[in-house]
């Protein structure tokens, strides 16, 4: 067993274990729909064994950044529908991340009429990218009331259904970034006093009612989730993360999850990838800056079901076949990361082209 061995995660077919990271590349049209380039730039990819999507909002609340794509109306899984035939042409397995910003979002970046929302009113301390303005503050969010809760979970729903409508083969929920799940779950950002804060059940409770809705849509076993406790990105925080991420992989547990995605984060209080291990040992893909070598290792040592790597992926648009070969990767470019177009996309060759 190693990286180029078959895997199978619940219903996911994988036909190695390299997978491809979510990465935020902003090459989505202003109203969320994905573009040609993005048809180009996953197929390009559809040798890794699993790709997970970038971020995708189930909801138009749920847009914070530039760019962005979504899926919660009829257009959007069109569109999505032109990617995952592309992948599914060259026999490649895609995963929709859905991911609801809550208060990490800026007006300029959202659709007219749409709010920026979260557990509790709370503005996140730094600034994003507008297109229109440059770096801007994040909003001051509202806080969600007990009946707007209700229909945010709903929306993941629709947007797992979306997302099934559109050929995805899973979807898997972002729940780590400062986003609004992690919202829900920290205690920094969570202040409520009602059935969704106070106590660690109370703020897990948001984050398993969203699983268990994505599950009702066709089975857990086409829904994974992401994590990385501890990692204060976008202004995230919580007392205790191993008490509380503890005790929601307990509870996720027992969903049967197909996977469980772990960021690893050395400069955190939890050991994310042995937590992941105690819960979904067989059933885990780790990521995080590993190298060919050491996410080899982990994988024949059993540490690891699968590893997602991101960056690699960036220029690389054939990174399978190079390990396969021992050939030389190529270097992605900064400054091209997240500007309109194919430069520094979908433009990057494989070996030998």
């Amino acid at each position: 067993m190693d990286l180029f061995t078959p895997l199978k995660l619940g219903a996911l077919e994988l036909r190695n274990r390299v997978v491809m990271a979510p990465m935020t590349r902003s090459r989505a049209s202003e109203n969320g729909l994905p573009t040609d380039i993005m048809v180009d730039y996953y197929s390009q990819r559809a040798t890794a064994g699993l790709i997970i999507s970038e971020g995708i909002a189930p909801s138009a609340d749920g847009r914070g950044y530039c760019r962005t794509p979504g899926i919660y109306n009829e257009e959007q899984v069109e569109a999505w529908t032109r990617v995952t035939d592309a992948v599914h042409e060259k026999g490649g397995c895609m995963v929709a991340q859905l991911m609801h910003v809550g208060r990490v979002a800026n007006v300029l970046n959202k659709e007219p009429g749409s709010e920026t929302v979260a557990p509790s009113a709370i503005r996140a301390r730094g600034e994003m990218y507008t297109d229109l303005q440059g770096m801007q503050p994040f909003d001051e969010p509202r806080a969600l009331a007990l009946n707007e809760i209700v229909q945010v979970i709903a929306d993941y729903q629709r947007a797992t259904e979306n997302a099934f409508s559109a050929g995805f083969d899973g979807v898997e929920l972002h729940c780590t970034s400062g986003y609004l799940p992690a919202q829900f779950l920290c205690s920094g950002t969570n202040k409520r006093t009602d059935d969704y804060g106070g106590s660690t059940a109370k703020r897990g409770r948001f984050v398993l009612e969203v699983l268990e809705a994505m599950a009702s849509v066709d089975g857990a076993q086409r829904v994974g989730m992401r994590i990385c406790p501890d990692n204060p990105f976008n202004d995230i925080e919580d007392d205790d993360p191993q008490h509380t991420f503890d005790y929601l992989l307990q509870e996720a547990k027992s969903l049967n999850l197909a996977y469980l995605h772990a960021m690893r984060f050395p400069k955190g209080r939890v050991d994310n990838i042995v937590l992941g291990q105690r819960y979904f040992g067989d059933r885990l893909i780790g990521n995080e800056s590993y190298s060919f070598e050491e996410a080899g290792a982990a994988v024949v040592a059993g540490e690891l079901a699968a590893v997602s790597f991101g960056r690699h992926f960036i220029a690389n648009p054939d990174l399978v076949e190079r390990w396969q070969t021992g050939e030389q990767l190529t270097a992605f470019d900064l400054h091209t990361l997240y500007t309109p177009g194919a430069e520094g996309y979908s433009s990057y060759p494989r070996a030998g082209a």
